[in-house]
């Protein structure tokens, strides 16, 4: 699978002609599947969890604040799943600053996931402003929350508003070098 994410992410770099500095890792591609992984992971074993202890289906509208501590843990958890992998794993980072790496990362996700409240309340004014269809789409109950609410923690806990969340390739490619 790894390969293939490398192969493809190669080649439609190669084919629109941007250049490629790294296969994978500190590449979007590395970011994008890792991160949505980990929240996969981390969403599915919150659910289990509750439903395990409490007895019952874990649900917005029939237990709304532990559906908004449930959305708080498992972003929390899986993003600091994600640098966790990230600070043992990628070979960008100096062995004696992983620790450090991933103490700092840590500390950016929880900033971050306390920004993600709302996320559960995106369906709700969705609803509210163009209908319950919409609300009950996946643009409305799925896309929008999540885009949302990976905004808020990106950009809050990592402080990446405008070309600072760009690597420097990225910045190189924009004219924006250091």
């Amino acid at each position: 699978m790894r390969d293939y994410i490398i192969c493809y992410y190669c080649t439609v770099l190669y084919f629109i002609g941007r250049p490629v500095d790294s296969e994978f890792w500190g590449t979007r591609t590395q970011h994008i599947v890792g991160v949505a992984g980990c929240l996969a992971l981390t969403d599915h074993a919150s659910q289990a969890a509750f439903q395990k202890v409490f007895k019952k289906e874990l649900c917005f509208a029939k237990s709304p604040a532990a559906f908004v501590a449930h959305t708080f843990l498992f972003i929390f958890s899986g993003v600091t799943l994600y640098c966790g992998v990230d600070a043992a794993f990628n070979p960008n980072h100096k062995d004696e600053e992983r620790v450090e790496t991933f103490k700092g990362e840590t500390y950016n996700s929880y900033v971050g996931s306390n920004t993600a409240w709302f996320e559960p309340y995106v369906p709700l004014a969705v609803a509210r402003f163009a209908g319950p269809a919409a609300a009950a789409s996946w643009a409305g109950s799925a896309l929008l929350p999540a885009t949302l609410a990976y905004t808020t923690v990106k950009g809050v806990g990592w402080n990446d508003w405008g070309n600072s969340g760009l690597n420097d390739l990225e910045k190189k490619i924009n004219g924006l070098e250091k």
